[in-house]
């Protein structure tokens, strides 16, 4: 945590060959399902191995990483904070034929920020500013897709 800002950032636990490795891209066929209003399912390991699968709001940044926010202390955190393999998928909300899926890791974790990109992802699937919990921090987590694969 800094004292400063009252923030923090972490890296998840990662190898250095595997932090070297660049995000694979997502493709230009599917890039739309990260702009329209399209929930992803983002799957995470729990402390035992299984599944923890939560419908959430998603972006791709710049780099082509994949984007969430939560919040700090709910079971997803929790889960990629210990454990940084996700998985995630977003099917299209026009062709259900059509999806995308992405397996990576959670290579980011930050509080910085966290509440300008909520408040991003409320206007593109809500259309108005994120409503704030009192007492609730936000965590915006950056995902490197390392596999990818889209349908339809």
């Amino acid at each position: 945590m800094s004292a400063d800002t009252g923030t923090s950032t972490t890296s998840a636990p990662t190898t250095p060959q595997r932090a070297k490795r660049q995000p694979q891209p997502i493709p230009e066929s599917h890039r739309d399902l990260f702009e329209k209003k399209a929930l992803a399912h983002l799957a995470t390991l729990m402390p035992n191995g299984s599944p923890q699968v939560t419908p959430l709001w998603v972006m791709l940044d710049a780099e082509g990483y994949v984007i969430v926010n939560s919040a700090r202390g709910r079971q997803k955190d929790r889960n990629m904070r210990a454990r940084p393999q996700v998985a995630l998928s977003i099917g299209d909300p026009d062709n259900p034929q059509r999806y995308i899926q992405v397996r990576g890791r959670v290579v980011e974790v930050t509080e910085e920020g966290a509440n300008d990109v909520i408040n991003q992802l409320a206007m593109k699937y809500n259309g108005r500013p994120y409503t704030f919990q009192a007492g609730q921090t936000r965590v915006t987590y950056k995902i490197r897709p390392d596999h990818v694969q889209a349908r339809g």
